[in-house]
């Protein structure tokens, strides 16, 4: 079970987040390096008695000091198009899911369904029972097949609201007459949470996201008991 409120990056349950965390530890080592190197030199500054200083023709300096931060731009850049490139990629989803936000509630159509949706609203913290998390369980689930290529199409009925799973590498703005499209994939079966991330209103941090990914076996069970 991914937690939000833990401290550091969730465990990845996608390969987009398996990605988006090496590509964080790739440039964390990069900026720890460069840190470095100017804190060496600083303190060789300040340590030394500099004797001599040639100000005047220093072209050997320049070229590094304009040369070395582009390769550094060029290491980072690269992977970060590749990623950006992934998550905009939907390759033949056997599953698309409608996500549409509401002040304050979200609500959901499996359009490969025909009268399958439901609301989603947050359990209110009298009704919780014993090991459920506060402001973040609902009523209904998202209950989805592990292991497949599901498209979730994401939109707005009335102000702007922003879908968004930590743990899935998932944040994908609902903007009311406009579509967005993301694409979901679990390595693993469980519960995944996340919530609005955009001010919507008042009651903006009320209206948490609850996935539940299960075997397929299990979903088709579960789609069939609803239809």
């Amino acid at each position: 079970m991914a937690h939000p409120l833990q401290l550091g990056f969730q465990d990845a349950t996608s390969p987009i987040m398996e990605e988006l965390l090496h590509f964080h530890d790739h440039t964390l080592m990069i900026m720890f390096l460069i840190s470095t190197l100017v804190l060496y030199t600083i303190s060789l500054m300040l340590s030394t008695k500099l004797t001599h200083t040639n100000t005047m023709n220093a072209q050997e300096v320049e070229t590094v000091w304009t040369v070395l931060p582009a390769i550094i731009l060029i290491l980072i850049a690269l992977p970060s198009l590749r990623i950006l490139y992934m998550t905009d990629e939907v390759n033949n989803p056997l599953l698309t899911v409608k996500t549409i936000g509401h002040q304050w509630y979200w609500s959901y159509e499996y359009t490969d369904y025909e009268d399958l949706s439901f609301d989603s609203y947050m359990i209110p913290t009298y009704d919780l029972k014993p090991g459920e998390l506060r402001l973040l369980e609902v009523d209904n689930r998202v209950i989805l097949p592990m292991e497949m290529s599901i498209r979730m199409l994401i939109s707005s009925e009335d102000v702007l609201h922003s879908w968004a799973i930590p743990s899935l590498g998932l944040k994908t703005d609902a903007i009311p007459g406009r579509l967005n499209q993301a694409t979901l994939t679990s390595s693993r079966p469980g519960l995944y949470y996340g919530q609005c991330s955009e001010i919507c209103g008042s009651n903006h941090s009320f209206m948490p996201i609850v996935l539940e990914l299960i075997p397929l076996k299990h979903f088709e069970n579960w789609s069939s008991s609803m239809l």
